[in-house]
């Protein structure tokens, strides 16, 4: 098996004053790949809800869902190796995170999570329709909190991910619309959503399967294993198809003759996590690694997708 002794950084930070730095791996703005994942959702949700249909997605309302993204995606990711300090010092991949190596102290982190959180607050009450938003991102605090800790408890760590990191689903079609929320299509979008960050998830949790074992953790790619993994993985891929056909579907883009360009992106997003999970090398991280970071395609083939059938459904 091939493993880096630690987590690559894809964008380059040294410019950053050194101070600084070891808050910018904390919030991981070296690995932006969590920002977009986080963002994809919101921007599809907004796209959705775009009307009358023939409609584009308010480019404001865009920018404002990626600087939130952009700040409570290093909020996670602060709780997260708040928590998880103690174990990350003994897994390969994050030793070397500011809190486990010890580059930082709880008390730092603590004030950085305040000032995350300030920020993105600042973001949600900005947002149109702001008091039924601030309801909403309100109701997701619970889920942000407490999915790092599932990985001690439930063999499914990746569900309560995906509950958490695709609430922009909701945010977006409740920032267009308020409190007009059609669950007809949130719903399928959602579960899609969720489906599909169990299939890339499960994949990048390979990585740490051994360690995870050894330390008593747990993720689905040890409850699915090497022999479950590939055709659970299809099927949730099954799960994550239909479930944004069908919020296409109910959003009024009719049969697939109607909105050709947007169920054909849906299915080429599909045909991509198939590709994922069927070249990808569960012993090898560089090239889980790959694979992961790949999503960030499927999340603009989704947009691309999701605009062109609103404009098309016009």
């Amino acid at each position: 098996a091939q493993r880096s002794p630690s987590e690559p950084s894809i964008h380059n930070i040294s410019y950053l004053p050194p101070k600084l730095q070891p808050y910018a791996r904390l919030a991981r703005l070296d690995k932006p790949i969590g920002t977009f994942l986080l963002l994809h959702p919101c921007l599809w949700s907004a796209s959705l809800a775009a009307s009358p249909l023939g409609s584009y997605p308010d480019p404001t309302l865009c920018l404002q869902f990626a600087l939130g993204s952009f700040i409570m995606r290093g909020a996670g990711c602060t709780i997260n190796d708040m928590w998880d300090a103690r174990y990350d010092g003994r897994v390969a991949r994050t030793r070397d995170r500011p809190l486990a190596s010890g580059e930082l102290s709880y008390g730092r982190a603590w004030t950085f999570l305040s000032l995350q959180l300030s920020a993105g607050l600042a973001v949600l009450v900005s947002l149109p329709h702001a008091g039924t938003c601030f309801a909403w991102g309100a109701a997701s605090l619970p889920l942000v909190a407490t999915y790092p800790l599932m990985k001690r408890y439930t063999d499914y760590p990746q569900l309560a991910l995906g509950l958490t990191f695709n609430w922009g689903a909701i945010m977006g079609y409740v920032a267009v619309r308020g409190g007009e929320v059609d669950w007809t299509v949130v719903g399928p979008l959602y579960g899609g959503c969720v489906a599909w960050t169990l299939v890339y998830d499960t994949l990048y949790a390979h990585q740490d399967k051994a360690d995870d074992a050894k330390l008593g953790l747990k993720s689905t790619a040890l409850t699915f294993g090497k022999r479950g993994t590939r055709p659970i993985l299809t099927v949730l891929t099954g799960a994550t198809w239909a479930g944004w056909m069908i919020a296409g579907y109910n959003c009024g883009f009719g049969e697939v003759l109607d909105a050709p360009y947007y169920y054909a992106g849906v299915s080429t997003a599909g045909a991509h996590l198939l590709w994922q999970i069927y070249t990808a090398d569960l012993n090898d991280s560089e090239n889980l690694a790959y694979r992961f970071r790949s999503n960030n395609a499927v999340g603009w083939i989704m947009f691309g997708s999701c605009v062109a059938g609103n404009v098309m459904a016009g």
